[in-house]
């Protein structure tokens, strides 16, 4: 490594360039750096430079020998209690700065570093106190001096080690204490039980303790608090205090079966939702958020839950504050991490800062870091963000705690996200069942050897005079009594299931799905008066004459009662419910036009560039519409939106794809939070997601989206899974999903080519009539008919089109809306005129091992009493053929078949 590769090179250049017209117009550091670059590059003497004779001057050569400890200094920092403390390192020596021993006595004055120092020695002595001891920190590659020098204020003059008072050493040790003793004590009772253990890590829990505490102090009321399994139960414990006999439970499998509710989970992926008070009396609320056992997942989640407690009123991000505790093979090694660092300072998902924890046990599994990133340190991927990194001793707890309310300043002043890296170890092997002798014999001798940090830490304390023995002993007794009543009053008394507390706002939410939708339908005056004000811009605001005839025609439709299509429709239903007091938040790709320039919610002026949102502008009592372009990624947005969706059950929160085959990329948060959230965690969602679907001849990936495998997940009324024909039903759905008093996620398959489809309109009837239908009736209906087609989607207008072509008066057409959950009733009812039909067959452009047939034969053959007769393409590796003529020959051969004309079989 050298300098330049510290810092991003535009940047470097940009500086440089600086520096080459106006030496002063960059910082003092960067000044003495671009004399020595080119002083090393040249073969020659830089101006200034230089002493009376000629030579690099002393003071040139100190400066950048801190300007070199800082940025370099880590290298050689003590942080590993696995390893010998490193004490060189080549870029780092004194002749690298063109310095030597015999300058130590030399007098040094007006220096930049902060740490005091008359001469040489004592400021490399003060360097290294600073730079190279329990704490190694990443900071230079930040682009804003400012942040730098704040910094350095912190760490310099105090070298970097916080005069840690007595009373707060004790809580230290308590804290050890009970740390170790809980693990200990499970080990003892429930030997070999899974529960992933901290011991190793320790230092983790006076770290949190003191960063709640600096938080709280700064303003903060809540804290949500994401991170995997690993130390997840003593966070519970000693964090959020989650009790002994709680925790003791759920190793018993204590449990009502009368009680329980869904799948649940193991105890070790469980949220928590706690109300504490730090030692200063400073009430704060933490909630730690529901984790699958795919580490980094739940990241997007809490960042989510941060940012929709941040937008409820009376709050922001001074008083919400996420933090994420990350294992070091998982932070360097999972793309969602990358994909939530990205959105930190995003306008639609930034949440103030994140701080970040990483619990580096120096081991993934069994897999060492030389095998598992390409980067000195796992969370080189933070670096991205232009924020601080620090890494600390496993084994000093004071270092650790001193990082932590750094850490809680650094993000309250600048908003940005922080990272301490704890290096540590893992006692056991990957979990307590699991042997790391077979694969890291020597690294587990090592940590065999390596006592308990409370011991450790005890005998820092016995040695500073601040505990005896007497205390020591008196310390032990005292956590381990309460760890015995724990067990005994668990073990002598009834089996009680544990409280299930969450968030109060969804005190009244329902979590039984109902069928008898709500009524949605809006007052005619009402709807045509909201669609003249979507229609209204700024006095002076020059709109693209393109636009200014979209949306005149969409108020045209509106106001004659003709023609409303599926834009003007949902632009319709999310203004009645801003107007109504619910919030509605629009995320994803390209979302504020629109991928197929269809929605533009966002409007520009031609002239000024400035952006205008008709949606944020229709009354004074009006909730917010919040419309944000994500970033090009589908897990982390969506995880996102998945955890504003647990958090405010009274917002529409909705996440649409750029076309529905990109929810392939966010496949684990729809298996893991979408569709079984509730099932595992009682965790309800109103999440809405909108995946264009429909095959328009575009090939492979922008035709489906997968259909059968929302299917596939879809029991126990977990989710809604929908396709639609007109956007009346569009405007009557998106209205039920908030005003319902039940919260499911709505799976929405939405259309392309019906966008602008003649015959895909609806009349403002439809959208002053009452309510969603989840099976729609032909529109020609003819009891007569002998055969009933079921289909659904973008098929129904093809089948319509070609049966008016040829007349066909004996087959009626039924549209499924709603496949999940399945409308039973509601399709026995549409059928009772049919008493002729003796013959029923299931129609869909989707090839047959995907779409919809696996899912409706069965319950469609129970329903008619008949063998159902599949119409649609042949069984495919791929979604669809890449080339139109196929295409459109396959297409017609769909309709062809349905209505019993001769045609080329579907292939």
């Amino acid at each position: 490594m050298s300098f330049p590769e510290t810092y991003h090179s535009d940047y470097i250049e940009s500086q440089y360039q600086q520096w080459q017209q106006d030496p002063a117009s960059v910082s003092k550091d960067w000044q003495l750096f671009f004399k020595g670059f080119d002083l090393a590059f040249s073969g020659g003497i830089a101006p200034g430079m230089t002493d009376a004779e000629g030579h690099p001057s002393f003071l040139s050569g100190v400066e950048q020998l801190i300007f070199g400890y800082r940025c370099l200094g880590h290298m050689l920092s003590c942080m590993d209690p696995l390893q010998a403390c490193p004490m060189e390192h080549p870029l780092l020596t004194l002749e690298r700065f063109g310095l030597a021993a015999a300058d130590f006595e030399k007098p040094v004055s007006g220096s930049t570093f902060l740490g005091g120092g008359e001469n040489l020695k004592e400021i490399l002595l003060r360097l290294k106190e600073t730079y190279c001891r329990s704490i190694g920190v990443e900071y230079m590659h930040i682009q804003d001096p400012e942040e730098r020098r704040w910094l350095q204020d912190r760490m310099e003059p105090i070298q970097n080690r916080l005069q840690i008072k007595t009373a707060e050493k004790m809580t230290i040790l308590k804290k050890l204490y009970q740390t170790a003793m809980f693990e200990a004590y499970l080990n003892k009772k429930y030997m070999g039980v899974t529960r992933f253990s901290l011991e190793g890590g320790d230092a983790v829990i006076p770290l949190l303790d003191t960063l709640v505490r600096q938080v709280a102090e700064n303003g903060c009321r809540e804290v949500i608090l994401g991170m995997a399994h690993r130390g997840r139960l003593n966070v519970q414990s000693h964090i959020l205090g989650k009790s002994y006999e709680e925790i003791f439970r759920e190793f018993e499998s204590c449990y009502d079966p009368g009680q329980l509710m869904g799948s649940g989970d193991v105890k070790y992926h469980n949220g928590y939702l706690a109300d504490i008070q730090t030692d200063t009396g400073k009430n704060v609320r933490m909630f730690l958020v529901n984790n699958p056992s795919h580490l980094e997942a739940v990241d997007p989640v809490a960042e989510g839950v941060a940012r929709a407690r941040q937008d409820l009123p009376n709050m922001g991000p001074d008083t919400v504050v996420p933090v994420l505790i990350h294992g070091d093979a998982a932070f360097a090694g999972q793309g969602v991490v990358a994909e939530t660092l990205n959105m930190s300072q995003l306008q639609g998902y930034k949440t103030g800062g994140t701080i970040h924890i990483i619990i580096n046990n120096q081991i993934g599994y069994t897999t060492l870091p030389e095998d598992a990133r390409s980067t000195r340190y796992s969370t080189d991927v933070a670096k991205m963000l232009m924020v601080p990194i620090f890494h600390v001793h496993g084994e000093n707890p004071e270092a650790a705690v001193h990082v932590g309310r750094l850490a809680a300043d650094y993000r309250h002043r600048f908003g940005k996200d922080v990272v301490i890296d704890v290096i540590c170890y893992r006692r056991y092997g990957h979990n307590e069942g699991d042997e790391p002798y077979f694969t890291q014999p020597l690294m587990y001798d090592r940590i065999k050897a390596r006592p308990s940090l409370r011991v450790l830490y005890g005998e820092t304390l016995l040695k500073e005079n601040i505990v005896d023995e007497t205390h020591l002993e008196s310390l032990e007794k005292d956590v381990l009594d309460n760890l015995e009543k724990a067990f005994a009053d668990v073990h002598g008394s009834d089996c009680l299931f544990p409280e299930s507390r969450y968030f109060e706002e969804w005190d009244s939410v329902a979590s039984a799905y109902a069928f008898e939708s709500i009524k949605t339908g809006t007052p005619r005056n009402r709807l045509i008066d909201t669609a003249r004000k979507l229609n209204s811009l700024p006095d002076g605001f020059s709109l693209n004459s393109k636009l200014q005839r979209l949306l005149g025609k969409r108020l045209s439709a509106v106001e004659s009662g003709e023609g409303i299509d599926w834009a003007g429709a949902e632009a319709l239903a999310f203004a009645s419910l801003l107007m109504e007091g619910f919030p509605v938040r629009l995320s994803g790709q390209d979302v504020g036009r629109g991928t197929f320039s269809q929605r533009h919610s966002v409007l520009f002026d031609a002239k000024s560039g400035e952006s205008y949102i008709p949606l944020n502008h229709l009354n004074k009592k009006q909730s917010t519409f919040m419309v944000y372009n994500s970033l090009l990624a589908e897990a982390g947005v969506l995880g996102f939106e998945y955890g504003y969706s647990i958090t405010q059950p009274k917002t529409l929160v909705l996440w649409e794809a750029q076309f529905g085959d990109f929810a392939n990329n966010a496949q684990g948060v729809i298996d893991l939070f979408i569709a079984s959230g509730q099932s595992k965690w009682q965790r309800l969602s109103g999440l809405t997601l909108l995946l264009p679907h429909g095959w328009e001849g575009l090939g492979p990936e922008h035709s489906s989206a997968r259909l059968e495998r929302f299917l596939q997940l879809c029991a126990e009324d977990n989710m809604q899974v929908c396709n639609l024909t007109t956007p009346a039903q569009y405007f009557h759905l998106l209205r039920r999903q908030v005003k319902e008093a039940y919260r499911k996620p709505l799976v929405l398959m939405t259309p392309k080519s019906l966008l602008r489809h003649p015959m895909a309109v609806s009349t403002l009837d439809a959208l002053v009539s009452d309510r969603f239908q989840p099976v729609l009736k032909d529109p020609e209906p003819n009891t007569g008919a002998k055969e009933i087609l079921f289909c659904s989607g973008k098929i129904y207008y093809q089948l319509l089109q070609r049966r008016s072509e040829l007349a066909e008066s004996n087959k009626a057409v039924l549209r499924l809306e709603q496949f999940y959950p399945f409308p039973e009733k509601q399709i026995e009812k549409m059928l009772k005129p049919y008493k002729k039909a003796t013959a029923f067959s299931w129609v869909q452009e989707e090839p047959e091992n995907m779409g919809a047939w696996t899912f409706v034969r069965d319950r469609l053959e129970r329903i008619t009493g008949r063998k159902l007769r599949y119409v649609g393409r042949k069984p495919s590796a791929s979604p669809a053929t890449g080339f139109p003529a196929i295409y459109k020959k396959q297409q017609e051969a769909i309709s062809n078949e349905a209505l019993g004309r001769s045609a080329d079989s579907v292939s």
